[in-house]
């Protein structure tokens, strides 16, 4: 075993990691079963709390309890009845008040003739139910002797099972790994642990394992709470920890005069929201202090992220640097270049853009007037990250919608410029509970505020079924001299199949509305096809645009005042309320037709009935994460959020914000958890296999 004891793992923790056979009734065959349930070790078996319980009360009689339902009464034993054929093997017996049968499938006689003497009293346990009007007790859970009868808990746990494992099994194995818990310090605030009611963390496993009543496996009690609060407080001292490690790393000091950006908010047809100009301020801040800049800049459709991200790489432009604006698709790409170039003109700053679609000379000449230092702003897709490409002072990097580059490319990004500035750039609006455990190594700006001259946009619901009026309504609209998205339902994330649905689509418009007006875009096309057919229909010489989700982030067409969505019912909410930012972007009243299949099921009318009454994305981000619940929302597996055993992100988060508080104020008092409260935390992290995320994380 000391072979793979990760290098640091305290030694009152080995016993925690052992392989479950050290476990009673565990062996290989059953460990392997254990895996189905995310269990590997005596730590995992113990952090796997009971789901259920059940009452086992003794009661007189079954009359007592409601049926179906569990059970345990004192009975006589009357009758046994041997099975004819291959029917099952039936004991009559008899309790206080009335008789019932026990019932045994490939049951062998007479082993049940010993455990069950006629004539003899048994405590029996186990759930009753009516069969053709007859109460039975399959499989009792316990037969004992009344002098036994103590062994039956009066409520017993229920634990997750995986196929090959039983309640019994389970049970047993979770009595052997609490003999293995012991005192590993206490890295809970005392004055905290007092005000909470909050048990020692041994007591507390010891609780949670050991339930009373129903009301102990809620997750407020004060032992279940304790355990939860300690893999947040775990989960979130790690990304303390993450950006403690980065702000002691030198950065660059990038100081601007404000020359530029003063040029640009001149030459803006509007004033900046306060939320603008408040963000504004805080990157500049950031960007000026000797250590890098980690900010994600979060803001619902349409707040105006553009503009601060402009600003900031203004800043690193007038301290006589460059910055990169990086986006996950080549038409994203080329929708900032389209918006930040006229007013980086306004600025006199060389704003060019870098994607793979440059080639040969083209290209050449673009990488050489980079390492120059002749263009200041420089945006692109991941093309930016090729070896070649380098830059001759990177100061910032600007990243458009994080959760599409992956760490690789975060890694080889801050490789390009020595200490860089990063900005994360969200269009997504994040619940504050899942932005605390997804980005909580983050400083955070919010644009909570509309810019003026946006129009509300009205959502209205309509079944597939009036397909025929609702093109007759784009008929109208067209006439009025605007401009319509279709979006196309999504297949099992199939392309290919979008595409097809996309194209069928396509050619119905067409036929319908005369084929000149109708445009298409879905994933299948080449790049350059693509970026052509938005070209075209933001220049206003296609009016309706048939496409795949592919439009979702970024598209801004003001002429655009309607949104057809079909099959809207098998969208997310953020993923609708991202498609129906695409339109309200102009002066003209804008409509979101959210097409549907009848009948919808409950999930889905709520969801659509939210994207009806309100266009708050935060409230919609709500409404998404009760819906969905917090691993769906943002993909567990590729959104660096942990998966907690305990801990709910949805129902917690109070919990969270308070042990996100409590990590960084432990940081700053104990920057290197040398106190004794903070070896108790590194005993935590390792517990909870933090080790691994304190190396790792210091390249998120």
């Amino acid at each position: 075993m000391a072979d793979h004891i990760p290098k640091g793992r305290p030694e009152l923790l080995f016993p925690l990691f052992a392989g479950l056979e050290t476990l009673d009734g565990v062996g290989p065959k059953t460990a392997k079963n254990y895996a189905a349930i995310g269990v590997e070790t005596p730590k995992d078996l113990i952090l796997t709390l009971p789901n259920s319980g059940l009452d086992r009360t003794r009661r007189a009689s079954i009359r007592e309890v409601p049926l179906p339902g569990p059970a345990t009464v004192e009975v006589t034993i009357d009758k046994h009845h041997k099975p004819r054929g291959r029917g099952p093997y039936r004991v009559d017996v008899e309790d206080a008040q009335t008789a019932f049968q026990l019932v045994f499938f490939h049951a062998r006689g007479d082993f049940l003739v010993k455990q069950l003497p006629v004539g003899s009293r048994r405590v029996v346990s186990g759930k009753v139910e009516l069969y053709d009007g007859i109460a039975q007790m399959a499989h009792p859970d316990h037969m004992l002797p009344p002098e036994d009868s103590a062994q039956i808990p009066e409520f017993e746990p229920v634990y997750p099972l995986a196929q090959g494992l039983t309640q019994r099994g389970v049970q047993k194995a979770v009595a052997s790994a609490l003999t293995k818990v012991e005192f590993l310090g206490e890295w809970v605030d005392p004055a905290m642990r007092r005000e909470k009611k909050w048990p020692a963390w041994a007591d507390a496993i010891a609780e949670v394992h050991a339930p009373k009543h129903q009301g102990d496996l809620s997750r407020g009690t004060p032992a279940r709470e304790r355990l939860a609060y300690d893999e947040l407080f775990a989960h979130q001292l790690t990304l303390s920890l993450a950006r403690a490690h980065r702000r002691r790393k030198p950065g660059i000091v990038s100081r601007g005069d404000g020359a530029l950006r003063r040029n640009v908010l001149k030459a803006l047809p509007y004033e900046p929201t306060g939320a603008q100009t408040r963000a504004i301020g805080e990157i500049a801040e950031d960007m000026a202090k000797p250590h890098r800049m980690n900010r994600l800049l979060q803001g619902d459709v349409g707040a105006g992220k553009t503009l601060v991200a402009l600003m900031a790489l203004l800043v690193a432009v007038e301290a006589g640097g460059q910055g990169v604006m990086m986006a996950p698709t080549s038409i994203l790409a080329g929708q900032h270049y389209l918006n930040l170039k006229p007013l980086a003109d306004e600025a006199g700053v060389v704003c060019e853009r870098l994607t793979g679609a440059d080639k040969g000379k083209e290209r050449r000449a673009k990488l050489d007037a980079l390492k120059r230092g002749d263009i200041h702003i420089l945006v692109g897709t991941h093309a930016v990250f090729q070896d070649d490409v380098e830059f001759a002072d990177l100061r910032l990097a600007v990243v458009d919608e994080q959760h599409r580059f992956g760490v690789r490319e975060r890694v080889r990004l801050s490789q390009k410029g020595e200490a860089l500035d990063v900005l994360v750039m969200t269009a997504t609006p994040i619940p504050r509970t899942l932005s605390l455990a997804q980005y909580g190594d983050m400083d955070v700006s919010i644009l909570d505020e509309k810019p003026p001259g946006r129009t509300p946009v009205k959502t209205a619901l309509v079944s597939t079924a009036r397909i025929d009026e609702v093109v007759d309504r784009l008929r109208r609209t067209l006439e009025e001299g605007r401009q319509v998205y279709w979006v196309c339902p999504l297949v099992e994330e199939s392309e290919v199949y979008d595409a097809t649905a996309a194209e069928e689509r396509f050619k119905m418009l067409r036929a319908a509305l005369g084929d000149d007006v109708v445009a298409l875009v879905h994933g299948q096309m080449h790049p350059k096809d693509k970026d052509a057919a938005m070209a075209a229909f933001k220049a206003g010489e296609t009016r309706v645009l048939v496409a795949t989700t592919v439009i979702e982030v970024g598209v801004d067409v003001p002429n655009a005042s309607i949104m057809v969505i079909e099959q809207a019912e098998i969208f997310g909410l953020s993923t609708l309320h991202q498609l129906r930012g695409r339109v309200g972007r102009g002066a003209a009243d804008s409509t979101c037709l959210l097409m549907f299949r009848a009948p919808l099921g409950e999930t889905a009318t709520r969801r659509l009935q939210v994207m009806r009454d309100t266009e708050d994305g935060f409230r919609i981000a709500e409404e998404d994460l009760a819906i969905r619940g917090a691993g769906d929302l943002i993909g567990t597996a590729q959104s660096g959020l942990p998966r907690f055993r305990i801990a709910n992100l949805e129902e917690q988060a109070a919990l969270q914000a308070l042990a996100q508080n409590d990590a960084r104020a432990l940081l700053t008092l104990d920057p290197d958890l040398s106190s004794a409260r903070g070896q108790s935390a590194r005993v935590l992290l390792w517990l909870m296999e933090q080790d691994k995320a304190i190396r790792l994380l210091d390249v998120g």
